[in-house]
């Protein structure tokens, strides 16, 4: 006796509407290029669609009838793929660099840390720069502070403040986004 593991069923990928002998109504709305519209048995809408050789498509199928249009499926399906990668394409990501500072972070460290922070908000991404608190230099949560705001006014003219600093456990953390090219 064979096992049947490892064998998968082909599953046909199911179409997002339903189109010529699978739409199961007696009546449909007919809309599209070339076509009177109105309401029309489902016999006579399929001829319809074939005699053009197109599809029948269901549009609506939540109306009452539900709407039908006569289209080249295929070629629907195919611009409506690449109108949705045109999209995707003109989203663009956020990207969010992090920035740490220790709260007694020497001046050579800073300066490298604001030129690095500049570069990034240059680049369009956002800045998390935060102060990290080890054991007991939870007590000085004011030079966290003053370091952060002072990295704000140094990047004043790159970037805007989205949040000013807040303590979060042993971090202290700061946003900030760039400014709009003009």
């Amino acid at each position: 006796m064979r096992s049947n593991r490892g064998f998968q069923p082909r599953v046909e990928k199911k179409d997002a509407h339903r189109i010529n002998n699978l739409i199961r109504v007696p009546e449909v709305r007919l809309v599209g290029e070339n076509i009177e519209p109105g309401v029309f048995k489902i016999a006579d809408a399929l001829r319809l669609a074939d005699q053009f050789e197109l599809d029948l498509v269901e549009i609506s199928p939540n109306a009452e009838p539900p709407v039908c249009k006569i289209m080249d499926y295929k070629k629907f399906v195919y611009e409506q793929k690449k109108r949705d990668k045109a999209l995707k394409a003109k989203s663009s990501q956020v990207v969010v660099k992090e920035i740490r500072f220790g709260p007694q972070t020497d001046e050579h460290d800073y300066e490298f840390k604001r030129k690095n922070a500049e570069k990034f908000l240059k680049e369009g991404a956002k800045l998390k720069a935060f102060v990290f608190f080890k054991g007991r230099s939870i007590i000085y949560k004011d030079q966290g502070q003053i370091l952060l705001l002072r990295l704000a006014q140094d990047l004043e003219e790159h970037g805007k403040v989205e949040a000013m600093p807040v303590l979060e456990g042993k971090r202290m953390i700061m946003f900030i986004a760039p400014k709009k090219k003009k």
